[in-house]
C-alpha cells in the first residue's frame, strides 16, 4: 500500500504529521519509519521527529502483508509445566516464538499445535496462546495460555507488573556498579533497519540489572525489563 502526500503546512513532526494524514496511531507511524517504509524527497527521514517543510514530498510504502497461517508440526520442546490453564515452555535458543513473514514454519507456537489440546484464540491463528514473546536467539520460560480466561488474567499481570521478568545476560566488560539502571530509548538503527540502537526520538526502554558474578573481561547480570522493546537487553546492555 502506497500514500503520497506534499505537505500543505511547516513546522510539525513527521510522524505526527503522518498520523493526522492517513489515521493511523502514532505508534502504526513510527514503526514504518523505523522500517524505512517513509520518504521525505525521495530520501529517508533522520528521525521520526524530524520538522516538515512546506511543500516536502512524503511517501509512505507499506507492503502488503503477505498471508501466513500456523499448522501443527511435530517439533520437540521442553514443557516445565502444565494444568488445564497454562504450559510453561522451556524455549529453546534458535527458535522462533511464533510464525511471522521471514520464519513462517518451525516455531514455537507449530510444536505448541502439535503437543498441546486447546491454546487461547485472543492473538489470532498465528499466535495462539503467546502472552509474552522471546527473541529468537534468547532462551528461557514462556507461559502459554490454553484459555482466553488465563490470557486476559496473564495480560494483567504482565502490564500491570504483577508477573516480572528476568533474565540472566553475560556481557563484555567490567560493570562498575553493583545494581543500576538503562533509561533509554529505543529505535531501529539508522545505519543499519535490521539493528536496534539507543535513540531518544524512539520508544521508551527502561531495563534494571544486578550483577550475579563477575569474570576476568565478563560480567554476569541478572536483568528485570519494565518494557518489552526488541533486542532490548543486547541495545542496553
Amino acid at each position: 500500500m502506497t500514500e503520497s502526500f506534499v505537505a500543505d503546512r511547516a513546522g510539525i513532526r513527521l510522524d505526527v504529521y503522518l498520523a493526522e494524514k492517513t489515521g493511523k496511531t502514532r505508534s502504526a507511524v513510527l514503526k514504518a519509519i523505523e522500517q524505512g517504509q517513509v520518504l521525505v524527497n525521495d530520501a529517508l527521514p533522520v528521525k521520526a521527529g524530524v520538522k516538515i517543510e512546506q511543500g516536502d514530498r512524503i511517501r509512505l510504502d507499506i507492503p502488503e502483508p503477505r498471508p501466513i497461517s500456523a499448522s501443527p508440526q511435530d517439533i520437540p520442546i521442553d514443557i516445565v509445566y502444565e494444568d488445564e490453564d497454562i504450559v510453561i515452555v522451556n524455549k529453546a535458543q534458535g527458535m522462533v516464538t511464533h510464525p511471522a513473514s521471514g520464519s513462517p514454519d518451525g516455531t514455537l507456537v507449530n510444536a505448541l499445535l502439535h503437543r498441546v489440546s486447546g491454546l487461547s484464540g485472543i492473538n489470532g491463528e498465528i499466535r495462539p496462546g503467546i502472552v509474552h514473546r522471546l527473541d529468537k536467539d534468547t532462551s528461557g520460560l514462556l507461559v502459554v495460555a490454553k484459555n482466553d480466561q488465563a490470557h486476559l488474567s496473564l495480560s494483567e499481570q504482565i502490564s500491570t507488573k504483577k508477573a516480572l521478568r528476568y533474565y540472566y545476560a553475560l556481557v563484555v566488560g567490567n560493570i562498575a556498579a553493583d545494581e543500576g539502571k538503562v533509561d533509554k530509548s529505543i529505535a531501529r538503527s539508522h545505519k543499519d533497519r535490521k539493528q536496534m540502537a539507543v535513540d531518544e526520538e524512539g520508544r521508551s526502554a527502561l531495563t534494571l540489572y544486578k550483577v550475579i558474578a563477575r569474570f576476568p573481561g565478563y560480567t554476569l547480570i541478572e536483568c528485570e525489563l519494565r518494557t518489552g522493546r526488541t533486542h532490548q537487553i543486547r541495545v542496553h546492555m
